[in-house]
């Protein structure tokens, strides 16, 4: 879990973390350019256009009363994005054909978000009767923002009010042994990624379970690809669905 006072270091080691991964797979003069490329992109990102641009997710805010636009999200921890992953706000059309998809009993399984961010997709989630809803974000400042708006969402479709949002780092959480539908909106490099995967393989070689993994915007869907215990199951060009058989 990360101090919300420890953002210098974050920081530093995000930027240290990011350039010896790059450095190593492309070579130092790639990985200066690739940095000279994220800095550019988020200066862009940062001007008035930019900002008007990341506020096209902004209904859902409307309709709830709730902060999950990344419009608001300030500089710092955009920054910090940009070496781990950029926040986004899941579109929710797109989230309910993916829950659509599962044809499961939903009461039967814990839904969990890692890279929650503003815990959009926690409250999206909670249209379902899950047995409960599990966020994990590791940026203090916007895993507080979830945790607000987790308080004050109200909606007439609402069917799971067991809901959390938890600050830590997605690579050592542990995943609990019940049933899980597994949300990634492309949280984390492919590094970090990979840990998650082999931290899933554990828990289901420890309890073999129903699984499913959404995978949105699945940029390093061959990392989920490889292991043996999880099949693809469906999808589109925008996200990727694997499922475990519970054994």
């Amino acid at each position: 879990m990360k101090s919300p006072h420890s953002f210098p270091p974050q920081l530093r080691s995000a930027l240290r973390d990011w350039w010896k991964l790059e450095s190593a797979e492309r070579g130092t003069l790639s990985a200066f350019c690739g940095l000279i490329r994220l800095l550019w992109e988020f200066t862009l990102d940062s001007l008035p256009s930019g900002r008007r641009r990341r506020y096209g997710d902004v209904d859902f805010d409307w309709d709830f009363r709730v902060d999950t636009t990344s419009a608001t999200v300030g500089w710092r921890d955009r920054l910090l994005g940009l070496f781990y992953s950029p926040y986004q706000a899941t579109e929710p059309a797109l989230f309910h054909e993916m829950l659509a998809s599962l044809r499961i009993d939903f009461g039967q399984f814990t839904f969990i978000d890692l890279g929650s961010g503003k815990g959009r997709a926690l409250l999206l989630a909670a249209d379902y009767p899950f047995r409960r809803i599990v966020g994990v974000e590791l940026l203090p400042a916007l895993n507080a923002v979830a945790v607000e708006n987790i308080r004050r969402y109200k909606s007439d479709s609402q069917k799971c009010f067991a809901i959390e949002s938890l600050c830590g780092d997605a690579g050592e959480f542990i995943f609990p042994p019940e049933p899980i539908v597994l949300y990634l909106f492309n949280p984390l490099p492919e590094a970090g990624l990979r840990q998650v995967i082999r931290n899933l393989e554990n828990s289901l070689q420890e309890n073999p379970r129903a699984v499913y993994v959404l995978y949105h915007n699945p940029l390093f869907e061959h990392v989920v690809a490889e292991t043996p215990l999880l099949k693809e199951s469906g999808g589109t060009q925008q996200y990727a669905i694997y499922s475990s058989s519970p054994g």
